[in-house]
């Protein structure tokens, strides 16, 4: 008859069989094994370099290497990485400081300019050869200088041709001593350098009486504002406003008629009733004109383009909005 107690199928109790000591638990033997000489053996803890080597064991000499302290990595295989070039940040300047002027035609304008205060003139060799070709009295002595030292002021990647003036900016005039007779234009928030310098030369060429800007949203009339004007800053007077809408205000008080450029303008700039004097507002390239520069101005129209593209640069907008203004002003 099967002993009940050591049948193996019946279920044993969840503490395990009553040892002889009085412990509870499982007397069955570990691993198959029971006793201290039966558990599975220990993980080696000894170091490497204590253990003996492998070869040693079986006889043989472990065979030693050659000690190279002249050894170097080979890197020839290893592709080059990219130069990464360095970005070079001009020197923080004073806003009520010297601006700084460069390029030939701007620093020479400049200089022929008696309202202009300087501070330094620096030239190459050439470039003051060529200053001295050119017979103009100096009102300052200019410094020789090396084509490295402009650029540490200026940026490596500056057309400076070798020449560059740091002098005082010119006087704003204001614009209650404005009076215009011809045409007047106005920026509305264009913040771009190169695009305001531009259009102060395309102003010059057009025979503009006066730009005027907000004091704020617009860029310094240095640098690179002034080496894209090309000399225009020294033949147009800039007007320097707090505020676009009551300058419009001001300008409409001594009858000038004010004209905004739109592509969302309502009327043809070609068509639009002109009159002297005019001023011509010009809004950021992308947003155009602010809605309560809108609302101050007179007429709004836009250019007609007959291609595909129907917007242009604002630099280039604007000097075809002042060919067509002024040619029409001039024939009537």
């Amino acid at each position: 008859m099967r002993n009940r107690d050591n049948d193996p199928r019946k279920p044993r109790p969840k503490g395990g069989f009553a040892r002889p000591d009085g412990r509870r638990g499982d007397d069955r033997p570990k691993h198959g094994r029971s006793g201290a000489e039966n558990r599975p053996p220990r993980r080696d803890t000894t170091f490497k370099q204590d253990r003996p080597f492998k070869q040693e064991r079986s006889g043989q000499e472990r065979p030693k290497q050659a000690f190279r302290p002249d050894f170097k990595r080979d890197r020839s295989s290893k592709p080059d990485r990219p130069f990464k070039k360095k970005i070079w940040r001009p020197q923080a300047r004073d806003h009520d400081g010297p601006v700084i002027l460069y390029g030939w035609h701007s620093v020479k304008a400049a200089l022929e300019n008696p309202a202009r205060k300087f501070h330094r003139v620096l030239a190459t060799e050439n470039a003051l050869h060529r200053l001295t070709e050119t017979g103009m009295t100096l009102p300052i002595t200019p410094k020789l200088a090396k084509p490295e030292e402009i650029e540490a002021l200026v940026g490596p990647d500056a057309v400076h041709q070798g020449i560059l003036a740091e002098a005082d900016p010119l006087a704003s005039p204001d614009i209650d001593d404005l009076a215009p007779r011809g045409l007047v234009l106005v920026l509305d928030h264009i913040t771009d350098p190169h695009n305001v310098g531009a259009i102060l030369r395309s102003a010059a060429a057009f025979a503009v009486e006066a730009v005027i800007i907000t004091s704020r949203h617009s860029p310094e009339q240095t640098g690179v504002l002034a080496k894209a004007a090309s000399a225009a800053l020294e033949h147009v007077p800039i007007v320097t406003v707090p505020n676009l809408a009551r300058a419009l205000g001001a300008l409409q008080d001594k009858n000038v008629f004010v004209v905004g450029l739109d592509s969302s303008g309502e009327a043809d700039l070609a068509t639009v009733p002109l009159r002297a004097p005019l001023a011509l507002v010009v809004g950021a390239e992308g947003k155009g004109l602010r809605q309560l520069t809108r609302t101050h101005c007179d007429a709004v129209a836009h250019i007609a383009l007959p291609g595909r593209i129907k917007s242009l640069n604002v630099s280039n907008a604007t000097a075809l909005a002042l060919y067509v203004v002024g040619g029409r002003l001039a024939a009537e």
